[in-house]
């Protein structure tokens, strides 16, 4: 796919970079350590954080913001301690995605749909804060009604609210696909 001059934003690396976590992409000179240290590059080949840097080095707002790769990311850290720039990749991604979920390029069902959110149940969720004290990530929020909700910037499909809520009322969709790319992942990480 060709590049125009109406896909480049020179102002993305800037904004990326005002997001908190997102500074650290000024670091960033490509060496592709980080990704060939990532369990999920491994078994997710379209999953390539130095493509993810590049693009936004480059300015492709809309290709990085609505790519799904930024959400194959487990956010697991392993290529910060690879990276001679002290990139964090992981904090860096998530300011991708919050800026992804600002723009509006992407849509929140289709996370759901590729279990990469948890999703509350309004109807059986009884507002006991559970999951808001579990969620290692700060993802879940109780609004004003009481009903708990999963902030998707956050949160990182660990399941640790799933399990946790005493009402069932949090679900994450995981597909025998997922639980296979879950097992590579693991498998790997464990023989690094």
């Amino acid at each position: 796919m060709a590049i125009t001059k109406r896909d480049i934003h020179p102002e993305l690396k800037t904004e990326i970079a005002g997001t908190p976590g997102g500074e650290y992409i000024k670091r960033c000179f490509a060496c592709g350590a980080c990704t060939g240290i990532c369990p999920v590059s491994r078994v997710i080949p379209e999953f390539d954080p130095r493509k993810i840097i590049h693009m936004a080095i480059l300015g492709l707002k809309e290709r990085l913001l609505a790519s799904d790769a930024l959400w194959y990311c487990a956010r697991c850290r392993t290529c910060t301690f690879v990276c001679p720039q002290d990139v964090r990749f992981s904090e860096v991604v998530g300011a991708m995605r919050e800026l992804a979920l600002e723009s509006g390029l992407v849509d929140i069902s289709k996370l759901e749909d590729i279990g990469r959110l948890a999703v509350v149940d309004q109807a059986r969720c009884v507002g006991c804060l559970t999951c808001v004290r579990v969620c290692p990530f700060s993802a879940p929020h109780v609004g004003d009604e009481g009903i708990a909700f999963i902030d998707p910037a956050k949160c990182r499909a660990c399941g640790i609210c799933v399990a946790e809520c005493p009402a069932r009322a949090i679900r994450l969709r995981e597909s025998e696909e997922d639980k296979r790319i879950a097992g590579d992942v693991v498998s790997y990480a464990r023989a690094i």
